[in-house]
C-alpha cells in the first residue's frame, strides 16, 4: 500500500480545520449538531437547521451540505464524500459541456494521476503556485521509494511532454483534448466541502494552436460555456473578465474567468477559469512543429477548467433557512409527489394517483418521484424535502383525487397553486421554468445590491467594510495592486483583484486610479475572495 506524505502537514484529523473553518465559512463542527445551542427545529417533524444563513453562515453552509445529502464527511481533514444528490448535479453540467466541447471537436482522454518529479520542476514558474499543496507519494508498502512520486494538483507537466511527442507538423494541429479527473491539491487553510478541498472533481481541457488567434478565439469560447452553466444551469450571475497580472494562473500569458459573489459574506469566488498559456509551456516542453511555410515554430496553448466548486457557490447563493434550493434543471428530482391521507380517505386511490402522477410527468420528460413511505407524516415529508432542495412538490389528498387536480407548491417561495390533472404537464413545466428564472433574478438582484462603484480610497475602504464588490478606476499596474493587499490585511482577509470586467463602462478622460492617484487604464472589480 503506497502511502503520502505531505510537507509541512501531519494532520488527519480533523481538529485545527475546524476551529479555522468555522471561523470563516467552513467545516461541519460535530459539537453543534449535538449541542442543541440556538437550535431551531420544527417540533412536528424534528427537522430543521442549527443555524441561519444571515447570522452565522459558516455553520449554517456547513450544515446545510450534510443535512441535505450532498457530502459526508470523511476521516481524512479536507476531503469529502459526494453523495448521490450531488453527482447527479455534477452529471447534468458534465452532460451539457461534454457535449458542447465535443462540437468544438475537443476529444476526451486520460492522463495518470502520478507525476515524476523531474517532469514537475520542469516548469517552475508553473508549479511554484501548487508546491506547498503537492501531495508526495513516498512508500510502497514498507519500502521507501527511491524516487517520490508527486500526486497531480493539476495536469500541463503531465500532458505536455506527451504533446511534444504527438505533435511534429501543422497538419498535426489543431491538438484538444479534455480529461474528467480528480486532482488533488494538499489546503492549509480552511479546508471547506466543495470551495476548498484536498481532493476534487473537475474538467480540465489542454489544447495546442499553430496561432494565437486561435487560441485566443478558443479561450472566449470555453469562458461563454462557464458562463452559461452559471447563468443557464446554476441560476447564479457571473461577470467575464479577465484576471490581472498578479492572479493569472502561473506561467500562463493571460487568464480570464467568471467571477460570482456570495452577498452573505461579501466575497467574490472565481468560478471558472480559461487559460491562455501562450508558448511558455511549448518552450519547456520542446512543442514544436514544422508550419506550412517549412518553418520550425512553437505552439500556442490554452488550458481550461471548471470543478465541483460551482455546486458550492449554488449551495451558498440559493440556500435559505429551510435547507437547499435547487435550481430545476440541475434538481436530482425536479418535483416530489406526496400523498396526503385523511380519515377514512381511500388511500390506494391516493397512492394510484401520486403513482400516475409521477409516470405522467416522467413520461414527459421531468425527474419525478413519489414519497409513499407509511412510516413519515407528510408534515415530516415536506420539510425533509425542502431540506434536499427540491424545486416543486405536488401533494394530493382526498380533496384532490375528487377535483381531478394537485396541489404544487414552490420551494423558492412557498406559492401554492392548484393544478388540474388535464393541465399539468404544461403548468408543471412552466412552473419550473419561471422558478429556474426566478432564482437566477433573484440572485441578480442581490448581487447587483452588493456592487459600489468608487473613485478615491476612502469609498474603497468603506465599501469594503460593507463586504461590497467594488468596480473602481485601476491604473493596472501590480505594484499598487500588491500595495492595496497590504493596506487592506487583516482578520477578514486582503482585498484583491477579481477581474477587469469584458464589459468596461466608459472610462472619462483624466479619470485616475483609486489606489495611487495614476491615470486610470481600466474598471476593475475588487474585494475579498475565496
Amino acid at each position: 500500500m503506497a502511502s503520502v506524505d505531505v510537507k509541512k502537514c501531519n494532520d488527519n484529523t480533523k481538529s485545527g480545520e475546524k476551529s479555522k473553518a468555522n471561523a470563516k465559512s467552513g467545516e461541519k463542527s460535530k459539537s453543534n449538531a449535538k449541542s442543541g445551542g440556538k437550535k431551531e427545529v420544527k417540533k412536528e417533524t424534528g427537522l430543521g437547521l442549527s443555524n441561519r444563513k444571515d447570522e452565522n453562515f459558516g455553520e449554517w453552509y456547513s450544515e446545510v451540505v450534510v443535512s441535505g445529502e450532498m457530502i459526508e464527511y470523511y476521516d481524512i481533514s479536507g476531503c469529502y464524500i459526494l453523495r448521490p444528490w450531488t453527482m447527479t448535479i455534477w452529471e447534468i453540467m458534465q452532460a451539457f459541456f461534454d457535449a458542447e466541447i465535443k462540437k468544438m471537436k475537443i476529444k476526451n482522454c486520460y492522463f495518470p494521476l502520478f507525476v515524476s518529479p523531474g517532469v514537475l520542476q520542469r516548469e517552475k514558474d508553473h508549479i511554484e503556485g501548487f508546491a506547498p499543496e503537492v501531495a508526495w507519494v513516498t512508500k510502497s508498502g514498507e519500502s521507501d521509494l527511491e524516487v517520490p512520486i508527486a500526486i497531480r494538483p493539476t495536469s500541463e507537466t503531465v500532458m505536455y511532454p506527451y504533446y511534444s511527442k504527438w505533435i511534429r507538423g501543422h497538419r498535426d494541429l489543431p491538438l484538444k483534448l479534455n480529461q474528467w479527473c480528480n486532482v488533488v491539491r494538499w489546503e492549509f487553510s480552511h479546508p471547506t466541502p466543495f470551495i476548498r478541498s484536498r481532493e476534487f472533481l473537475w474538467q480540465e481541457g489542454h489544447t495546442a494552436f499553430a496561432t494565437q488567434s486561435e487560441a485566443d478565439e478558443e479561450v472566449l469560447e470555453i469562458l461563454e460555456l462557464y458562463r452559461r452553466i452559471y447563468e443557464e444551469y446554476l441560476a447564479i450571475p457571473v461577470v467575464k473578465g479577465k484576471k490581472s497580472e498578479l492572479e493569472k494562473f502561473a506561467g500562463g500569458l493571460y487568464t480570464t474567468s467568471v467571477e460570482a459573489f456570495i452577498p452573505n459574506t461579501g466575497r467574490g469566488i472565481q468560478g471558472a477559469t480559461s487559460h491562455c498559456l501562450g508558448q511558455n509551456f511549448a518552450k519547456m516542453f520542446e512543442i514544436n512543429f514544422e508550419n506550412v511555410k517549412g518553418e520550425k515554430a512553437m505552439v500556442w496553448q490554452n488550458s481550461w477548467a471548471y470543478s465541483t466548486r460551482t455546486i458550492g457557490v449554488m449551495v451558498m447563493v440559493h440556500g435559505d433557512d429551510k435547507g437547499l434550493v435547487l435550481p430545476p434543471k440541475v434538481a436530482s428530482v425536479q418535483v416530489i409527489v406526496i400523498p396526503v391521507p385523511y380519515k377514512d380517505a381511500d388511500m390506494q386511490a391516493i397512492f394510484d394517483a401520486c403513482s400516475a402522477t409521477v409516470n405522467t410527468l416522467n413520461e414527459a420528460g421531468f425527474r419525478v418521484e413519489a414519497d409513499l413511505r407509511d412510516n413519515y407524516s407528510p408534515g415530516w415529508k415536506y420539510s425533509h424535502w425542502e431540506m434536499k432542495g427540491v424545486p416543486l412538490r405536488i401533494e394530493i389528498g382526498p380533496k384532490d383525487l375528487a377535483n381531478s387536480q394537485v396541489r404544487a407548491v414552490r420551494r423558492d417561495n412557498s406559492a401554492k397553486v392548484d393544478i388540474p390533472m388535464v393541465n399539468l404537464v404544461k403548468q408543471v413545466k412552466d412552473m419550473l421554468t419561471n422558478i429556474q428564472q426566478s432564482l437566477f433574478d433573484a440572485a441578480k438582484l442581490k448581487r447587483d445590491a452588493c456592487i459600489d462603484v468608487v473613485k478615491t480610497w476612502d469609498e474603497f475602504i468603506e465599501a469594503l467594510g460593507q463586504k461590497k464588490m467594488i468596480l473602481a478606476p485601476w491604473c493596472d499596474e501590480e505594484e499598487v495592486e500588491k500595495d492595496v493587499k497590504a493596506r487592506t490585511k487583516g482578520e477578514m482577509g486582503a482585498a484583491k483583484t477579481l477581474c477587469s470586467p469584458f464589459d468596461q463602462p466608459e472610462l472619462p478622460e483624466g479619470t485616475i486610479c483609486f489606489a495611487s492617484g495614476k491615470p486610470a487604464k481600466k474598471w476593475t472589480y475588487w474585494g475579498r475572495s475565496y
